[in-house]
């Protein structure tokens, strides 16, 4: 019975793989994409020809056969997978500090600039109409000492001030009153003591005035050319601007003829970035120096601090007023400020404490048997100084060398 049972399952297992029909178990759909994918046939004389179905070599007719390819479906080429996670954690013993609120002393530079004190400016103005005669100023930025002759003026008005003044002195002596009312007539005119004394003693007219500077400057400028800011100084011809006023020109009495702004007193002004405004105190002291004598330093205090901020570069500036009376401070020169800060209470950390990745900052925390990557948030600087702003807190201990722990692994991935 063994023997005919055992003859007629072979037979049923010949005639079912002979008739196609056999039993499987069946592949998922993904595997049967990835067969389909990674069976294709090539000769085996000519392996340039690729086929996806069996058949033969349109060279040399010889069968294909088939060719298994590798399946790189699942691999993934992320630098993820090329570096390994450190999980933030740095195992082993290194030198730490304290976090904790404190205020520290240090020191900021600012720099600055030497611009016109605006509160100086003068204006030349005609005191009674005429025509210029002759004109001694001739550019822009010219430099004008006080007493110095800036132009002459003919003036039809004050030929009559003239004579009516000499007709009281010769005719009128005895009249002081009315004497003295017409010389601070012509005082008012723009005449001065010694002019109106030595026509009292020629007793002679002179129709032509000489007006004078009233203090020592620079002149930036005419009635209708407006004073501009000291950027324009760095431009190398600026300097010989023509003045638009010019000899024979007509003025009304009260008009602007010169613009003069005295050197006497000169503004420092500083940039102070955005953060530190909060530190910068009126009165507090400042060492300031020039680029034209770096040796030569001036105490001075801070007189004001605008409260505007300027958007383009994020600072606001300060002002220190300056004594320039020996001109050794010119308009445009470049300045140094050193000021003195206390700051405000804060975590403060060693700037070896933090390391920079890119826009992020961050620290070593301790915990436990290692130290943890932590990222922060970090505010302005002083000396060698950083204020933490958020991601720890006073009494966390921190690695004193971050830079130390970073070189210490191949990689640090902060989340």
């Amino acid at each position: 019975m063994n023997r005919y049972l055992k003859f007629a399952i072979l037979f049923l297992v010949v005639v079912l793989v002979g008739t196609g029909i056999y039993f499987f178990t069946p592949k998922s759909d993904k595997h049967l994409e990835m067969d389909h994918q990674n069976e294709v046939y090539t000769c085996s004389m000519h392996p340039e020809i690729i086929r996806e179905k069996p058949g033969n070599c349109p060279i040399c007719g010889m069968t294909l056969v088939k060719k298994v390819t590798e399946d790189h479906s699942e691999k993934n080429d992320s630098i993820d997978d090329l570096l390994k996670r450190t999980d933030n954690f740095v195992v082993g013993n290194y030198e730490t500090i304290i976090a904790k609120d404190t205020v520290i002393r240090g020191e900021i530079s600012l720099p600055g600039i030497v611009t016109y004190d605006l509160n100086s400016a003068v204006n030349i103005s005609a005191r009674i109409s005429g025509r210029i005669e002759k004109i001694y100023v001739n550019y822009k930025y010219q430099k004008v000492s006080k007493g110095q002759k800036i132009f002459e003026l003919y003036s039809p008005e004050l030929l009559t001030e003239q004579q009516n003044f000499i007709y009281l002195i010769s005719n009128d002596s005895q009249n002081a009153s009315i004497i003295n009312s017409a010389k601070q007539k012509l005082l008012l005119y723009g005449m001065t003591n010694s002019q109106i004394n030595a026509l009292a003693s020629a007793k002679k007219v002179n129709p032509v005035i000489a007006i004078y500077s009233p203090a020592n400057g620079i002149i930036t400028g005419t009635e209708k050319m407006a004073i501009t800011g000291t950027s324009s100084m760095s431009n190398t011809g600026s300097t010989t601007e023509i003045l638009d006023v010019k000899e024979g020109n007509y003025i009304k009495k009260g008009e602007v003829v010169f613009k003069l702004m005295n050197t006497d007193k000169v503004w420092g002004v500083f940039n102070v970035l955005q953060g530190y405004n909060s530190l910068i105190k009126t009165n507090q002291s400042i060492d300031i120096t020039s680029e034209l004598d770096e040796k030569n330093i001036i105490y001075s205090k801070i007189n004001f601090v605008e409260t505007q901020l300027n958007p383009a570069d994020k600072t606001n500036k300060i002002r220190v007023y300056l004594n320039n009376e020996n001109y050794e401070l010119l308009i445009g020169a470049r300045l140094q400020g050193l000021v003195q800060l206390n700051s405000s209470k804060a975590i403060w950390l060693q700037k070896q404490a933090l390391v920079s990745l890119g826009e992020k900052k961050i620290v070593f925390v301790k915990m436990d048997n290692g130290f943890k990557a932590t990222a922060i948030q970090a505010g302005i600087e002083i000396d060698d100084f950083v204020q933490i702003i958020g991601g720890i807190s006073a009494g966390d201990t921190i690695a004193k060398n971050a830079q130390y722990l970073i070189d210490s692994e191949s990689f640090i991935k902060t989340e």
